[in-house]
């Protein structure tokens, strides 16, 4: 059981690392009511698919543009203080939110600005934090490390929906907001016990012409543009969380919505819980290439049917599948990318795995609109597979990845190696 078990190294020989664990746990813990109370006030404001699917709408834009420029600032600034204020910022959002809903009649707009801040402010941090994690851990603990960074989200993110929907018909939306408030203070002051992690080298310049330098380096690896290709496919095709609340309504469980949130989460947090195997295995490309697909095929098996407990357990094995795909992902990218390039690689990353969300989340409302959820639901997971499929076909050097023998990452543990022998 060992071999397969969480590994749990990491924590106990890094403090920084666990002062990042603790933090995430809580501030994920309220982001995750958040992420509940949001769309549903939406709906609530407005009764409508679209509307609801046009809160990811409004966050691409942000968000592709903020992830670009945070990875810049990633590979020239502090890494951790970039975190630590975009911390800052995303509770000052919460506070606005909760303002808002204190109001006799809440904005919309309001909903939908505070929505693209949110993502903004994503995409300055979410560079920095990934490309933080390989410079504060050993090269050989990385993907214990990422595995650990996944579970802290997970624990979260899989009580936090649940929770969500019982406070949410008791006390209202105000309620999660406010208590999301309180979270972000807390996270705040652990991440400022993190040590500095500025950049190894001078940096590189502010500039326009260092963002396209990532980008060229990114284009020239058709490794990493297969697993870019592949999320965001099976994200943009196969999310549908924008129609959770109308999901649980037509099923005639409403009580059950923050169910709907934690199902994937729950899947996803067994896998992770029995990650002990990445230390071993190579293949990445190959694994991808299936969770992606089971991903789809999953999401397509859920929208067949009407019974509740069906649903929650395709939406269980689909986020178990995702998460086998996103540790792969991890390993890959932080194993195999220098770093050098590594916070805007970081930002490219983050747009693979969020912009597919978002705008997932309007392609599932306006299908769900023009036909029926069920359709949106089913043609979405079957487009999936048949995207992802295509991609992997067509990328060999990504499909065959593997990490024992792939120039880059092979690269990567002679350079990480020589750096611990200088200590």
């Amino acid at each position: 059981m060992a071999r397969f078990t969480v590994d749990l190294t990491p924590l106990r020989r890094n403090r920084n690392l666990r002062f990042i664990f603790i933090s995430g746990v809580i501030t994920r813990f309220g982001s995750a009511l958040t992420l509940v109370a949001l769309p549903f006030q939406i709906k609530e404001l407005t009764n409508s698919y679209i509307a609801v699917g046009a809160m990811g709408a409004v966050e691409i834009a942000p968000l592709i543009i903020f992830a670009l420029w945070g990875g810049v600032l990633a590979d020239s600034i502090d890494r951790k203080k970039m975190v630590w204020r975009c911390e800052v910022g995303a509770l000052l959002c919460s506070a606005t939110l909760l303002s808002n809903s204190i109001l006799h009649k809440p904005q919309l707009l309001v909903l939908y600005v505070v929505a693209a801040c949110f993502a903004a402010l994503d995409g300055l941090s979410g560079p920095s934090f990934s490309a933080m994690i390989p410079r504060l851990v050993d090269h050989e603990e990385l993907p214990a490390a990422m595995a650990l960074m996944s579970l802290r989200w997970q624990f979260s993110a899989l009580i936090g929906p649940g929770i969500a929907g019982v406070i949410i018909a008791t006390s209202g939306v105000k309620t999660a907001f406010g208590i999301d408030v309180i979270t972000y203070i807390i996270s705040v002051a652990f991440i400022l016990r993190i040590s500095s992690v500025p950049p190894l080298k001078e940096g590189v310049s502010i500039s326009i012409k260092s963002m396209f330098g990532g980008l060229q380096y990114a284009a020239s690896r058709k490794d990493l543009l297969g697993t870019y290709i592949v999320d965001l496919s099976a994200m943009f095709f196969a999310m549908p969380n924008a129609l959770f609340p109308f999901w649980a309504d037509q099923i005639h469980s409403r009580w059950a919505l923050g169910f709907f949130y934690s199902a994937g989460v729950f899947g996803s947090l067994l896998v992770t819980a029995t990650s002990g195997w990445m230390k071993h295995f190579t293949k990445h490309g190959w694994a991808i290439t299936f969770a992606a697909s089971a991903w789809g095929l999953c999401i397509a098996l859920a929208g067949t049917t009407r019974s509740l407990w069906v649903v929650l357990l395709f939406l269980g094995l689909a986020g178990g599948a995702d998460q086998v795909s996103s540790l792969c992902r991890s390993t890959l990218w932080n194993q195999s990318i220098d770093d050098e390039y590594r916070g805007r690689l970081a930002g490219l990353e983050l747009l693979s795995y969020s912009v597919g969300p978002l705008a997932g989340q309007l392609r599932a409302g306006t299908t769900a609109a023009i036909t029926t959820l069920r359709t949106s639901v089913i043609s979405g997971g079957l487009l999936c597979i048949g995207i992802v499929g295509f991609a992997a076909a067509k990328l060999p050097d990504f499909r065959k990845f593997d990490l024992s023998t792939n120039h880059f990452a092979v690269e990567q543990r002679a350079k990480r190696s020589h750096q611990q022998d200088e200590k």
